[in-house]
This record gives C-alpha cells, structure tokens and sequence, in this order.
C-alpha cells in the first residue's frame, strides 16, 4: 500500500489555529459501519454511548518541553524538543535540536543556571540523545523554564495554554496532546457516567511516534518510534467488566486505540495490566483485538493516524469522509472538529 493512497486536499484556512468557546461545542462528523454520515456536536456524543459501555482515555500531560539554550562554546541559540525520557534515574532524554547542525556529539547546551546538558549520541531519524544535569528536580525546572509545543501548523496562538491540556491530563510527560480528549468537559464526562457509562483512564506519552511524518513510498516500510504507555489493574478491570457484560470499548484518540491494542490478551479475550514502549503501527489490514469505537480528530494528509483511523473504518470510506468534512467546512487537526468512528 501506498503512502500517496491517503494523501488529500485540505485548504490551508481549514486548519484551526484556535480552539472553540467552549470545548465541546466542536463539530462531530458521526461515520458508522452502515449508512450515512451524520452531523453532529460533539456535546451529542452521549447518544451514540451505550450503559455497559466503556469509554478510554490517554490521561497523559503535556509537558513544556520545548527549550531554549545556546552552545556552550560559542553562545549559539539552539532549540531542544524533549521527546521521551531513555533513563528516568539519570536525566538521559531523546529530543530533536534545531538546528540540527549545532547538535553534534559532544556539544554542551545551557538553558538555565540550573540546567545544562550534553549530546551523548545521535540515533535514527536524527533524533539525539541528551545527558542532562539539573540543579533541582528537573521536571520542575522545564516546567518554569519551557514552552509548550504547540504543532508547527498552529501559528500564532496566544489564548489559554491549558486548553491544549485534556481536563483529565495528569501524568506529566507527553511532547504533544492526545487532541481528540480535547472535547470532553467535565459536564460532558458526568452525563456520559449517568448514561451507566464506565470510564477507564490510561497512559500514552505522546512523542516522535505519534507525529513523525512517513518518509517512505511503501505504508509497510515505516518504522514508529517508540512511546511509553502503562495500563493499570483498574484500567483493565474496567475494560475487561465491559467487555464481559458486552458493551463496548470505545476508545478516545489514536494514542489510546494503540495503548489498548498494544496489550497482552488472555485465551478468553481480557485485557492484562501492561508497561512498557510500544511500536505499534496500524494500518489497513490490521485486525483490531480490543477497540470497538473511536472518538477522533481529523488527521494530516499521509500520517500514520490517518492510516489508524482508515484500518478501521476502511480506507474509502474515511477518505469519503475525509472529503465530505472539507466540503462541509469542518475544523482540521489539533484544535479541530472531531469524529465518531462507530
């Protein structure tokens, strides 16, 4: 399969460069596995939901991982993106350095008197690998001295930082947002709860894997990068009580159908706790163990999202709503509209 297979036309000004009024007053185009396609809100995604139903989402928090520093040795303005951490003992992170040129082995960056760090070793896609060395707890200095990443396509945005922060992000370590939970609004999450909905809370930290472009002509020669995700005992217990009572698993964003169906299974179909670092690539082809139903945002041209959301739903039938959406004006990527993928 080719990658140019899930390429599309996007005018520019269809990409949102802010966020609604208010989170889930974004549009919801609904595509299910027969019939039309609906148009929604998103505040309608209760009526889609089932009691005994489960809905899954990435909890992860983003951090302010984008430094800026200059070289050591001659005072050179670099750009560091933290992707994920290699060692949480010794402060060892693979990051992007822009530019790259100034990221050499050896070179010692500083970006605060309390944080420095040096390039230890260069690895696959250029990606390098940081040794940082921190006067105080280094979460809590990027945190004070970072900034957020918003994706390149996002301009100029100058509103509330927090609302690229899903209202359930609390574990400190992703590089970008898990953006289809950017909807979801305390008020909605209750009234999906009083439906009888159960609601399971997991772990993806977003990094080079989720938003690296694909370089190759060929879908199956690319290689994703790897993400930390954990899934708790609780997560699963809630996941599997779903599943035995036949409701669905309904999972909220790519990062979390490929947390859920990066798990161990059992003989008789449960989910197992699990840590670790997945590679998971999905694609057209791709038989799904766990994930029933995504709730998502609309995907760049030839991603390896788009090609997630396209093994399950199909292929023409996602392009056709991918066409249908710019036709109808809908809001692409990060700060977008979302869709219902029954």
């Amino acid at each position: 399969m080719l990658v140019n297979d899930f390429d599309y036309y996007l005018p520019k000004e269809l990409i949102a460069q802010e966020p609604m009024k208010r989170r889930d007053e974004s549009r919801l185009l609904v595509v299910p596995k027969q019939g039309d396609i609906q148009h929604k809100k998103f505040s309608d995604l209760p009526g889609f939901l089932n009691s005994g139903d489960v809905l899954v989402l990435n909890n992860t928090r983003v951090m302010k991982a984008r430094l800026f520093g200059v070289r050591e040795d001659t005072g050179g303005k670099v750009e560091v993106l933290l992707l994920s951490p290699v060692s949480q003992v010794d402060g060892t992170w693979e990051a992007l350095v822009k530019p790259g040129k100034k990221g050499r082995i050896g070179t010692r960056l500083v970006f605060d008197a309390r944080l420095s760090g040096e390039v230890v070793d260069i690895i696959s896609s250029g990606v390098r690998v940081i040794e940082f060395s921190s006067d105080g707890n280094f979460d809590s200095i990027v945190e004070e001295i970072g900034y957020m990443p918003l994706p390149p396509y996002i301009e100029e945005y100058t509103g509330d930082i927090e609302r690229y922060q899903t209202i359930y992000a609390t574990k400190l370590g992703s590089a970008a947002a898990p953006t289809a939970g950017l909807h979801f609004t305390p008020e909605l999450l209750r009234v999906i709860s009083e439906k009888g909905v159960m609601i399971a809370r997991l772990t993806l930290h977003v990094g080079l894997g989720t938003f690296r472009p694909v370089k190759v002509d060929v879908v199956e020669q690319h290689e994703m990068h790897e993400e930390y995700f954990e899934a708790t005992q609780e997560a699963v217990d809630t996941v599997n009580n779903a599943i035995a009572g036949g409701g669905r698993v309904i999972a909220v964003g790519t990062t979390t159908v490929r947390t859920l169906e990066s798990l161990p299974i059992t003989e008789d179909g449960r989910v197992v706790a699990s840590s670790g670092l997945t590679r998971k690539f999905i694609y057209p082809g791709y038989k799904f163990k766990v994930v029933d139903s995504i709730v998502t945002n609309f995907h760049l041209p030839k991603s390896t999202l788009l090609m997630l959301v396209s093994a399950f739903s199909g292929h023409e039938k996602v392009m056709s709503a991918y066409k249908t959406a710019v036709k109808e004006r809908y809001r692409f990527f990060s700060f977008g509209d979302a869709m219902l993928l029954l």
